[in-house]
């Protein structure tokens, strides 16, 4: 029997400590329901409950254990007191503390929790917190946002307003408006290769005299050129008066064979001399004088600019020599090299405006006539022809300008192109739903310039998208689908 009450005591409190030991081994589930109250009475003695630890840019995941998250941030531990504090309490917490906090809102003070369930067995719910019973795990809050959430595409992530205004988010409004684009290139300007002419003669002679004497005169149409003196004309025009008076004399024979071949070989050597390019006022006028002329003059077949000359008096020519090069220029071409990939909103007709350095204030306007079939291989360029009006000869060849060609889309869905994420493969923008929710959307995208996007399909008019800030969220929602796979 102890007699000594130091000594009673002693055994008592060792009796105690087995028992608690004992219970400790056998009923671990008793200890835990009752660790919140047993934490919540320590806590006056300096010692907090940490229900679990959870990554503050994905605050649904949660973890037993203090480290490291996937996406590399240091794990944040969540409270006992936290989820007891009322409500008018939570909405007194500064920015940063609540963006800490799962489950609070920074606009409302608190998210709306729909119930509570076992992340272990999560057919378990609860309409209030506290401890599962199966497994002794935390019950973990099912918030109304994150019901929204299992409705959107995967890689759907929601981000508070603090940590937006930390990755520097900006938002847009998708528009539908007319979309025009403006290509601007160089020309340079040429002589209409259809209105040029090269002035021959077609029998062999002697330059008489020359009229037209220099190089950029310009010349009418019917002005004469040079005279032609040529021994084959001569000896025609003399068989030309033969004929003439033989059919005069045998015309009316009274045999037929003999009024047929005069009067064919009037018309065979009248044909000769046309086909000589002897005018009928010419061959009119030999037959009123009824002499050979020595020297025939010929004419200038067009209006326009002499461009080349080989014609002097007293040199001989052929047929093969030419004589005149005249141009008319009261409409030049304008060639100009569009890069290829913009060769598809050329089309033939399209208005073109022409500005030159010489001329400042002045525009010229003409229209696109042809698009060449080939491609140059070094500046990967198609040439453009594009004709204009030259009425004061103002455009001269070898001119160089800049042209501007208007391409018109029409009305398209437009984004800002920074708002498209190319993946290569794919482009996709972020899509801004209520409560901040941001929701990837695969978009099929039209021309892209001047800042502007053309989507064809994926968006609507109205909807918001993310403009700036986009990689991270990307990061974020790529994160997230790689979370989901590995739970799954």
């Amino acid at each position: 029997m102890l007699r000594s009450p130091k000594k009673f005591i002693a055994v008592v409190l060792l009796i105690a400590a087995l028992g608690v030991v004992y219970m400790g081994a056998t009923h671990r589930w008793f200890f835990g329901r009752g660790a919140t109250a047993a934490v919540t009475s320590a806590s006056a003695g300096g010692e907090r409950k940490v229900l679990y630890w959870y990554d503050s840019m994905n605050p649904q995941h949660h973890y037993n254990q203090p480290g490291k998250a996937p996406d590399g941030m240091d794990l944040v531990p969540l409270y006992a007191e936290q989820t007891a504090k009322p409500a008018e309490q939570t909405s007194s917490s500064s920015p940063s503390n609540m963006a800490n906090m799962p489950g609070m809102s920074t606009k409302s003070g608190e998210r709306k929790v729909l119930y509570w369930y076992d992340p272990m067995h999560p057919a378990y719910k609860s309409d209030k917190p506290g401890i599962a019973p199966d497994c002794g795990m935390t019950l973990v809050p099912k918030y109304a946002e994150d019901e929204s959430m299992a409705k959107m595409p995967m890689g759907t992530v929601t981000i508070t307003p603090e940590k937006q205004v930390m990755a520097g988010v900006r938002t847009a409004i998708v528009e539908r408006k007319p979309l025009v684009r403006d290509i601007r290139t160089t020309t340079q300007i040429v002589a209409d290769e259809t209105k040029i002419a090269h002035v021959h003669v077609k029998v062999a002679g002697y330059i008489d005299q020359v009229y037209v004497d220099f190089v950029g005169q310009l010349v009418k149409k019917g002005q004469p050129l040079f005279t032609l003196y040529s021994p084959d004309l001569v000896s025609t025009e003399e068989e030309y008066l033969i004929a003439k008076r033989g059919n005069a004399t045998l015309g009316n024979a009274p045999f037929e064979e003999v009024s047929q071949g005069a009067q064919s070989l009037l018309k065979s050597t009248r044909q000769r001399l046309k086909l000589w390019d002897i005018s009928d006022d010419q061959i009119k006028q030999l037959d009123q004088t009824g002499k050979v002329s020595k020297d025939l003059t010929f004419y200038s077949p067009i209006t326009g600019f002499v461009t080349d000359r080989k014609v002097f008096p007293q040199t001989s020519v052929t047929p093969d020599t030419e004589l005149y090069t005249v141009s008319d220029l009261s409409t030049v071409w304008a060639d100009a090299d569009i890069y290829e990939y913009e060769v598809p909103f050329v089309h033939l007709g399209q208005r073109v405006t022409l500005t030159l350095s010489y001329y400042p204030g002045k525009t010229y306007t003409g229209n696109i006539a042809y698009v060449y079939p080939t491609v140059d291989p070094q500046t990967r360029t198609v040439k453009v022809r594009i004709q204009l009006p030259n009425p004061g000869f103002d455009l001269k060849p070898q001119m160089f300008a800049d042209a501007e060609l208007r391409v018109d889309y029409g009305v398209k869905i437009v984004v800002p192109d920074e708002a498209v994420l190319d993946a290569g493969t794919e482009q996709r923008v972020f899509v801004v739903h209520p409560g901040g929710i941001f929701e990837p959307r695969k978009v099929i995208l039209g021309p892209v310039f001047d800042g502007n996007a053309a989507v064809l399909s994926g968006l609507k008019a109205g909807e918001t998208v993310v403009v700036s800030g986009n990689f991270l969220i990307d990061s974020e929602s790529n994160l997230k689908d790689a979370m989901s796979g590995m739970t799954h």
